[in-house]
């Protein structure tokens, strides 16, 4: 059954008949939620059903991002608050396998609040490895400051998530650690040297290239390509994202209706899947602007289609045993006395 090669989010809590329209016959492969489509459990679930329904796909990729900290769609009263990337990192510090072991438990906490919605790919982990003086869009998402301790406990998170039969989506790869802008309101410009990108920012994608999923930056490495951001340069996926990095899974484009982007929505699709990306992501529902994104978009085939199968083939068809109880509670004694935010 063909696709579009696009992820498409909503404007509400339920779906227009506008929207259900739309997606009916677009056929997007898979779909993103936000705050502003979440209210109660019950609800969510009449969502994502929804949202399934209107592709006739009932394994159709549904996203969200729920890092835990400043990025979480779902939060009190109904789901729990999840520390930052980087509390785990500061656990301890003379305990590497204990950041590890919490770190995969937080992950696979997650992933049960998410399995019990529908929810089946959580845009987690954040691979990016912040330097002095970058912006703050990264900052304590970040797992640590080293490409280290960012792939060691990056790689635990997306195991705890695959263990609950849920997608991870390393992002944003190659790397937007050092940038001085936040890309969703400017376009970054990072001037650090081949060497120095290989040496530090490439190296947790490289040490997760296994994972089925990755989410490009928009971002542009003047060592790379100085013309173009990584997500519509064609160097940054043959030279690094595919070649330096090895990266063979799915690439989703960051949101396309992000600042750092220009030209209309038609022509930032095509520019992305021209470069490499195998999938375009846009967020904010608006209506007229995800035609423009599928406008530019094209029917997910050929070496991206083989890739997004291969992607959801990755989720176990059974979830690892959990006992939740116990889990929270082991969880929540592992940060007892430190802030959870």
């Amino acid at each position: 059954m063909t696709a579009s090669a696009c992820i498409l989010g909503c404007a509400s809590t339920a779906l227009s008949p506008t929207e259900q329209a739309f997606f009916r016959d677009v056929r997007p492969w898979g779909f993103i939620l936000f705050k502003r489509n979440v209210d109660s459990p019950g609800q969510v679930r009449a969502l994502v059903e929804a949202l399934r329904a209107c592709v006739d796909r009932p394994d159709a990729p549904v996203l969200i991002d729920q890092e835990g900290g400043r990025v979480q769609r779902l939060g009190p009263p109904h789901w729990s608050r999840y520390p930052p990337g980087r509390a785990y990192g500061n656990l301890r510090g003379d305990d590497p396998l204990l950041r590890r072991e919490i770190a995969r438990l937080g992950a696979r906490l997650l992933a049960h609040d998410l399995a019990e919605l529908g929810i089946n790919v959580d845009c987690v982990p954040v691979l990016d490895v912040p330097v002095p003086g970058a912006h703050d869009v990264i900052g304590d998402r970040a797992y640590g400051t080293t490409p280290q301790e960012v792939a060691y406990l990056g790689r635990a998170a997306a195991e705890g998530l695959i263990a609950g039969g849920v997608l991870p989506v390393i992002k944003h790869i190659p790397g937007h650690g050092r940038a001085a802008a936040d890309s969703h309101m400017a376009l970054p410009v990072v001037d650090a040297s081949y060497a120095d990108l290989d040496a530090r920012d490439f190296v947790p994608f490289r040490m997760l290239s296994d994972m089925p999923m990755a989410m490009s930056a928009h971002v542009v490495y003047t060592a790379i390509d100085p013309r173009r951001p990584a997500t519509t340069s064609r160097k940054a996926f043959r030279q690094v994202i595919r070649g330096a990095i090895g990266f063979d899974g799915l690439v989703m484009s960051d949101d396309l209706s992000m600042q750092a982007l220009s030209g209309s929505f038609a022509e930032r699709s095509r520019a992305a899947l021209a470069a490499g990306c195998d999938v375009l992501l846009h967020c904010n529902g608006d209506m007229a602007e995800m035609q423009g994104v599928v406008a530019g978009s094209r029917t997910l085939s050929g070496r991206a289609a083989q890739r997004a199968a291969a992607a959801l083939a990755r989720i176990p068809k059974a979830p690892e045993p959990f006992d939740v109880g116990e889990a929270r509670a082991r969880f929540a004694a592992a940060f007892e006395g430190r802030p959870a935010a």
